[in-house]
Protein backbone atom coordinates (compact mmCIF):
# COMPACT_ATOMS: atom_id res chain seq x y z
CA UNK A 1 0.00 0.00 0.00
CA UNK A 2 1.35 3.41 -0.95
CA UNK A 3 2.48 5.65 1.90
CA UNK A 4 0.39 8.70 2.73
CA UNK A 5 1.54 11.84 0.88
CA UNK A 6 3.98 14.09 2.71
CA UNK A 7 3.22 17.75 3.36
CA UNK A 8 5.28 18.80 0.35
CA UNK A 9 3.66 16.21 -1.96
CA UNK A 10 0.15 17.09 -0.83
CA UNK A 11 0.77 20.82 -1.25
CA UNK A 12 2.24 20.31 -4.71
CA UNK A 13 -0.98 18.54 -5.70
CA UNK A 14 -3.19 21.11 -3.96
CA UNK A 15 -1.40 23.99 -5.73
CA UNK A 16 -1.16 22.32 -9.13
CA UNK A 17 -3.21 25.10 -10.76
CA UNK A 18 -0.88 27.85 -9.46
CA UNK A 19 2.10 29.27 -11.32
CA UNK A 20 4.95 26.78 -10.59
CA UNK A 21 7.39 29.28 -9.12
CA UNK A 22 4.75 30.79 -6.84
CA UNK A 23 3.57 27.35 -5.78
CA UNK A 24 7.09 26.27 -4.84
CA UNK A 25 7.69 29.48 -2.87
CA UNK A 26 4.54 28.87 -0.83
CA UNK A 27 5.43 25.20 -0.29
CA UNK A 28 8.89 26.22 0.95
CA UNK A 29 7.41 28.81 3.31
CA UNK A 30 4.84 26.45 4.80
CA UNK A 31 7.56 23.79 5.15
CA UNK A 32 9.66 26.20 7.23
CA UNK A 33 6.67 26.86 9.50
CA UNK A 34 5.95 23.13 9.74
CA UNK A 35 9.57 22.40 10.71
CA UNK A 36 9.39 25.01 13.48
CA UNK A 37 6.12 23.50 14.74
CA UNK A 38 7.65 20.01 14.77
CA UNK A 39 10.36 21.32 17.07
CA UNK A 40 7.80 23.09 19.28
CA UNK A 41 5.88 19.81 19.46
CA UNK A 42 8.96 17.98 20.69
CA UNK A 43 9.63 20.47 23.47
CA UNK A 44 5.96 20.66 24.48
CA UNK A 45 5.81 16.86 24.53
CA UNK A 46 8.68 16.66 27.01
CA UNK A 47 6.77 18.84 29.43
CA UNK A 48 8.64 19.82 32.56
CA UNK A 49 11.59 17.64 31.47
CA UNK A 50 12.43 20.27 28.83
CA UNK A 51 12.62 23.01 31.47
CA UNK A 52 10.00 24.99 29.56
CA UNK A 53 7.28 25.12 32.21
CA UNK A 54 6.59 28.15 34.36
CA UNK A 55 6.83 31.89 33.79
CA UNK A 56 9.60 33.65 31.91
CA UNK A 57 11.02 36.88 33.28
CA UNK A 58 9.32 38.90 30.56
CA UNK A 59 6.04 40.24 29.21
CA UNK A 60 4.58 40.23 25.71
CA UNK A 61 3.49 43.23 23.65
CA UNK A 62 0.23 43.52 25.62
CA UNK A 63 1.87 43.49 29.04
CA UNK A 64 0.91 39.87 29.71
CA UNK A 65 3.33 37.60 31.57
CA UNK A 66 5.00 35.16 29.19
CA UNK A 67 5.46 31.47 29.82
CA UNK A 68 8.86 29.96 29.07
CA UNK A 69 7.29 27.87 26.32
CA UNK A 70 5.75 31.05 24.80
CA UNK A 71 9.23 32.51 24.44
CA UNK A 72 10.80 29.32 23.12
CA UNK A 73 8.03 28.78 20.57
CA UNK A 74 8.39 32.35 19.35
CA UNK A 75 12.16 31.96 19.00
CA UNK A 76 11.78 28.73 17.01
CA UNK A 77 9.29 30.32 14.63
CA UNK A 78 11.54 33.35 14.10
CA UNK A 79 14.58 31.16 13.53
CA UNK A 80 12.94 29.08 10.82
CA UNK A 81 11.26 32.03 9.11
CA UNK A 82 14.67 33.73 8.93
CA UNK A 83 15.96 30.65 7.11
CA UNK A 84 13.14 30.86 4.56
CA UNK A 85 14.17 32.84 1.50
CA UNK A 86 10.60 33.87 0.62
CA UNK A 87 9.61 35.70 3.83
CA UNK A 88 10.33 39.42 4.04
CA UNK A 89 9.19 39.77 7.65
CA UNK A 90 6.89 38.48 10.32
CA UNK A 91 4.70 39.70 13.14
CA UNK A 92 4.17 37.76 16.35
CA UNK A 93 1.66 38.14 19.13
CA UNK A 94 4.68 38.27 21.45
CA UNK A 95 6.23 41.42 19.91
CA UNK A 96 4.91 44.98 19.76
CA UNK A 97 6.25 45.59 16.24
CA UNK A 98 6.92 43.38 13.25
CA UNK A 99 10.35 41.87 12.61
CA UNK A 100 12.37 42.12 9.39
CA UNK A 101 14.23 39.23 7.84
CA UNK A 102 17.93 40.09 7.99
CA UNK A 103 18.62 38.56 4.59
CA UNK A 104 15.35 38.60 2.66
CA UNK A 105 13.46 41.74 3.75
CA UNK A 106 13.50 43.27 0.26
CA UNK A 107 13.18 40.21 -1.94
CA UNK A 108 10.76 38.09 0.08
CA UNK A 109 7.26 37.88 -1.37
CA UNK A 110 5.45 36.90 1.83
CA UNK A 111 4.69 38.24 5.27
CA UNK A 112 3.87 35.81 8.08
CA UNK A 113 1.85 36.48 11.22
CA UNK A 114 1.51 33.98 14.03
CA UNK A 115 0.54 33.21 17.59
CA UNK A 116 3.42 30.94 18.60
CA UNK A 117 1.60 29.29 21.49
CA UNK A 118 -2.16 29.56 21.78
CA UNK A 119 -3.66 28.43 25.09
CA UNK A 120 -0.46 28.78 27.10
CA UNK A 121 -2.43 29.06 30.35
CA UNK A 122 -3.05 25.32 29.88
CA UNK A 123 0.61 24.27 29.72
CA UNK A 124 1.00 23.05 33.29
CA UNK A 125 -2.41 21.35 33.16
CA UNK A 126 -1.20 19.28 30.17
CA UNK A 127 -4.20 20.37 28.07
CA UNK A 128 -3.88 20.77 24.30
CA UNK A 129 -2.14 23.95 23.11
CA UNK A 130 -1.23 25.08 19.61
CA UNK A 131 0.30 27.45 17.08
CA UNK A 132 -1.74 29.62 14.67
CA UNK A 133 -0.21 31.14 11.52
CA UNK A 134 -1.10 33.09 8.41
CA UNK A 135 0.75 33.92 5.19
CA UNK A 136 0.05 37.30 3.58
CA UNK A 137 1.38 38.80 0.35
CA UNK A 138 4.15 41.39 0.63
CA UNK A 139 2.37 43.77 -1.71
CA UNK A 140 5.34 46.10 -2.26
CA UNK A 141 8.01 43.49 -2.83
CA UNK A 142 11.41 45.13 -3.16
CA UNK A 143 10.65 47.62 -0.40
CA UNK A 144 11.11 47.03 3.32
CA UNK A 145 7.79 46.05 4.91
CA UNK A 146 6.39 48.23 7.67
CA UNK A 147 3.73 47.56 10.30
CA UNK A 148 1.12 48.88 7.88
CA UNK A 149 2.16 46.26 5.29
CA UNK A 150 0.48 43.64 7.49
CA UNK A 151 -2.83 45.47 7.91
CA UNK A 152 -4.70 43.47 5.28
CA UNK A 153 -8.16 41.91 5.62
CA UNK A 154 -8.28 38.18 6.17
CA UNK A 155 -9.63 37.72 2.66
CA UNK A 156 -6.13 38.56 1.38
CA UNK A 157 -4.46 35.64 3.19
CA UNK A 158 -2.61 33.28 0.87
CA UNK A 159 -2.53 30.47 3.41
CA UNK A 160 -3.55 29.91 7.01
CA UNK A 161 -3.28 27.09 9.46
CA UNK A 162 -2.89 25.88 12.99
CA UNK A 163 -0.96 23.10 14.70
CA UNK A 164 -2.51 21.27 17.64
CA UNK A 165 -0.09 19.80 20.19
CA UNK A 166 -2.24 17.07 21.72
CA UNK A 167 -1.99 13.27 21.98
CA UNK A 168 -1.13 13.56 18.28
CA UNK A 169 0.42 16.64 16.68
CA UNK A 170 -1.91 17.75 13.88
CA UNK A 171 -1.67 20.55 11.33
CA UNK A 172 -4.83 21.90 9.70
CA UNK A 173 -4.00 24.01 6.65
CA UNK A 174 -5.64 25.86 3.78
CA UNK A 175 -4.19 27.53 0.70
CA UNK A 176 -7.69 28.65 -0.37
CA UNK A 177 -8.29 25.31 -2.05
CA UNK A 178 -10.13 23.55 0.73
CA UNK A 179 -8.74 22.34 4.04
CA UNK A 180 -6.11 19.64 4.51
CA UNK A 181 -5.18 17.84 7.73
CA UNK A 182 -1.71 16.45 8.43
CA UNK A 183 -0.33 14.37 11.28
CA UNK A 184 3.29 14.54 12.47
CA UNK A 185 4.81 11.06 12.18
CA UNK A 186 7.13 11.07 15.17
CA UNK A 187 8.51 7.69 14.13
CA UNK A 188 10.44 9.42 11.34
CA UNK A 189 13.31 11.91 11.33
CA UNK A 190 15.12 13.41 14.27
CA UNK A 191 12.59 16.09 15.29
CA UNK A 192 14.35 18.98 17.00
CA UNK A 193 17.60 17.04 17.58
CA UNK A 194 19.08 17.97 14.21
CA UNK A 195 19.09 16.21 10.85
CA UNK A 196 15.90 15.56 8.92
CA UNK A 197 12.69 16.60 10.69
CA UNK A 198 9.85 14.21 11.39
CA UNK A 199 7.50 13.98 8.41
CA UNK A 200 4.07 15.54 8.21
CA UNK A 201 1.73 13.10 6.46
CA UNK A 202 -1.63 13.88 4.87
CA UNK A 203 -4.34 12.17 6.93
CA UNK A 204 -7.50 13.91 5.69
CA UNK A 205 -8.47 15.85 2.59
CA UNK A 206 -11.42 18.18 2.03
CA UNK A 207 -12.15 18.72 5.71
CA UNK A 208 -15.77 19.87 6.12
CA UNK A 209 -17.65 21.33 9.06
CA UNK A 210 -21.14 19.93 9.57
CA UNK A 211 -23.72 22.72 9.02
CA UNK A 212 -25.85 21.53 11.97
CA UNK A 213 -24.71 21.01 15.54
CA UNK A 214 -25.84 20.41 19.10
CA UNK A 215 -22.64 21.70 20.70
CA UNK A 216 -21.40 25.16 21.64
CA UNK A 217 -18.32 26.51 23.42
CA UNK A 218 -18.39 29.70 25.45
CA UNK A 219 -16.97 30.97 28.74
CA UNK A 220 -20.19 30.96 30.78
CA UNK A 221 -18.57 32.92 33.63
CA UNK A 222 -18.99 36.03 31.46
CA UNK A 223 -22.73 35.50 31.06
CA UNK A 224 -23.69 38.69 32.91
CA UNK A 225 -21.69 40.78 30.42
CA UNK A 226 -23.07 39.30 27.19
CA UNK A 227 -25.17 41.40 24.84
CA UNK A 228 -28.82 40.45 24.25
CA UNK A 229 -28.36 38.46 21.02
CA UNK A 230 -25.83 36.18 22.70
CA UNK A 231 -27.96 35.93 25.84
CA UNK A 232 -30.86 34.82 23.67
CA UNK A 233 -28.91 32.24 21.70
CA UNK A 234 -27.30 30.60 24.74
CA UNK A 235 -30.59 30.68 26.65
CA UNK A 236 -32.25 28.78 23.82
CA UNK A 237 -29.46 26.21 23.78
CA UNK A 238 -29.55 25.69 27.55
CA UNK A 239 -33.36 25.39 27.53
CA UNK A 240 -32.95 22.24 25.43
CA UNK A 241 -36.00 20.24 24.43
CA UNK A 242 -38.29 22.46 26.51
CA UNK A 243 -37.16 25.62 24.69
CA UNK A 244 -37.84 27.00 21.20
CA UNK A 245 -35.04 24.94 19.60
CA UNK A 246 -36.68 21.71 20.86
CA UNK A 247 -33.35 19.87 21.14
CA UNK A 248 -30.66 19.44 23.77
CA UNK A 249 -27.20 21.01 23.40
CA UNK A 250 -23.86 20.25 25.04
CA UNK A 251 -21.48 22.98 26.24
CA UNK A 252 -17.68 22.79 25.98
CA UNK A 253 -14.87 25.15 27.02
CA UNK A 254 -11.12 24.41 26.83
CA UNK A 255 -9.74 27.99 26.89
CA UNK A 256 -7.48 27.15 23.93
CA UNK A 257 -8.76 28.42 20.59
CA UNK A 258 -6.82 25.79 18.64
CA UNK A 259 -8.43 22.99 20.64
CA UNK A 260 -11.88 24.57 20.33
CA UNK A 261 -11.63 25.03 16.56
CA UNK A 262 -10.17 21.58 16.03
CA UNK A 263 -13.16 20.03 17.75
CA UNK A 264 -15.40 21.98 15.37
CA UNK A 265 -13.34 20.79 12.40
CA UNK A 266 -13.81 17.17 13.44
CA UNK A 267 -17.46 17.13 14.56
CA UNK A 268 -19.05 20.55 14.09
CA UNK A 269 -20.07 23.06 16.74
CA UNK A 270 -19.95 26.74 17.63
CA UNK A 271 -17.15 28.69 19.31
CA UNK A 272 -18.01 32.06 20.80
CA UNK A 273 -15.86 34.76 22.37
CA UNK A 274 -18.41 37.53 21.81
CA UNK A 275 -18.43 41.23 22.45
CA UNK A 276 -19.36 41.99 26.04
CA UNK A 277 -19.81 44.98 28.36
CA UNK A 278 -16.93 44.39 30.79
CA UNK A 279 -14.72 47.00 29.15
CA UNK A 280 -16.69 49.03 26.56
CA UNK A 281 -13.50 50.38 25.01
CA UNK A 282 -12.36 46.82 24.25
CA UNK A 283 -14.99 45.23 22.00
CA UNK A 284 -13.27 41.87 21.83
CA UNK A 285 -10.64 39.65 23.42
CA UNK A 286 -9.05 37.71 20.55
CA UNK A 287 -6.46 39.21 18.22
CA UNK A 288 -7.72 39.73 14.68
CA UNK A 289 -4.48 39.05 12.83
CA UNK A 290 -2.97 36.26 14.91
CA UNK A 291 -6.08 34.31 15.87
CA UNK A 292 -9.39 35.44 14.36
CA UNK A 293 -8.47 35.92 10.68
CA UNK A 294 -6.50 32.67 10.20
CA UNK A 295 -9.18 30.64 11.97
CA UNK A 296 -11.91 32.42 9.99
CA UNK A 297 -10.25 31.45 6.72
CA UNK A 298 -9.95 27.81 7.77
CA UNK A 299 -13.56 27.65 8.97
CA UNK A 300 -14.91 29.31 5.83
CA UNK A 301 -12.83 27.02 3.60
CA UNK A 302 -14.33 24.06 5.46
CA UNK A 303 -17.88 25.25 4.78
CA UNK A 304 -18.48 27.00 8.09
CA UNK A 305 -18.83 30.69 8.85
CA UNK A 306 -16.89 33.17 11.02
CA UNK A 307 -18.25 36.55 12.13
CA UNK A 308 -17.73 39.25 14.75
CA UNK A 309 -21.45 39.08 15.51
CA UNK A 310 -22.71 41.14 12.61
CA UNK A 311 -20.10 40.97 9.83
CA UNK A 312 -17.80 38.37 8.32
CA UNK A 313 -14.38 38.37 10.01
CA UNK A 314 -12.54 37.91 6.72
CA UNK A 315 -13.72 41.34 5.56
CA UNK A 316 -12.51 43.22 8.64
CA UNK A 317 -9.43 45.39 7.97
CA UNK A 318 -7.04 45.60 10.95
CA UNK A 319 -6.32 49.03 12.42
CA UNK A 320 -3.25 47.85 14.33
CA UNK A 321 -1.07 44.76 14.55
CA UNK A 322 -2.67 43.73 17.84
CA UNK A 323 -6.30 44.73 17.31
CA UNK A 324 -8.77 42.58 19.25
CA UNK A 325 -12.20 41.56 17.99
CA UNK A 326 -15.24 39.49 19.01
CA UNK A 327 -15.23 36.03 17.41
CA UNK A 328 -18.16 33.72 16.67
CA UNK A 329 -17.47 30.82 14.31
CA UNK A 330 -18.43 27.27 13.44
CA UNK A 331 -21.32 25.38 11.86
CA UNK A 332 -22.91 27.63 9.24
CA UNK A 333 -26.57 27.18 10.18
CA UNK A 334 -25.92 28.15 13.78
CA UNK A 335 -23.76 31.16 12.88
CA UNK A 336 -26.46 32.36 10.48
CA UNK A 337 -28.95 32.15 13.36
CA UNK A 338 -26.67 34.13 15.69
CA UNK A 339 -26.16 36.83 13.04
CA UNK A 340 -29.93 37.09 12.60
CA UNK A 341 -30.30 37.64 16.35
CA UNK A 342 -27.72 40.44 16.16
CA UNK A 343 -29.80 42.03 13.40
CA UNK A 344 -32.58 42.46 15.99
CA UNK A 345 -30.59 43.34 19.13
CA UNK A 346 -33.59 44.81 21.02
CA UNK A 347 -35.41 41.51 21.20
CA UNK A 348 -35.31 40.19 24.78
CA UNK A 349 -34.94 36.60 25.87
CA UNK A 350 -38.49 35.27 25.80
CA UNK A 351 -38.44 33.36 29.09
CA UNK A 352 -36.96 33.72 32.57
CA UNK A 353 -33.82 31.60 32.24
CA UNK A 354 -31.41 34.45 32.99
CA UNK A 355 -33.77 36.84 34.77
CA UNK A 356 -33.45 35.61 38.35
CA UNK A 357 -30.96 32.77 38.32
CA UNK A 358 -27.63 31.81 36.79
CA UNK A 359 -26.87 29.58 33.84
CA UNK A 360 -26.42 26.51 36.00
CA UNK A 361 -28.73 26.81 39.03
CA UNK A 362 -31.88 24.76 38.61
CA UNK A 363 -35.23 26.25 39.72
CA UNK A 364 -36.64 25.00 42.97
CA UNK A 365 -39.38 22.40 42.69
Amino acid sequence: MRDKPTLQEALAHNLRDAEPQEAQALIDTISCIAYACARISEVAGLGVLAGAHGLADSENSQGEAQKKLDVLADELMSQHLEDCGHVAGWASEEHECHLLSRRHARKGGYLVVYDPLDGSSNIEANISIGTIFSVLPHVYQGMLPTDSSYLQPGSEQIAAGYVLYGPATIMVLSCKRGVLMFTLDKRTGQGGQGGEPARWLLTQEDVRIAPHTKEFAINASNQRFWEKPVQRYIAECVAGESGPRMKDFNMRWVASMVAEVHRIMTRGGVFMYPRDTREPRKPGRLRLMYEAAPMAMLVEQAGGRAVNGTHDLLEQVPDTLHQRVPVILGSRDEIDRIVSYHADPHENVSWQLFKTRSLFVQPQA
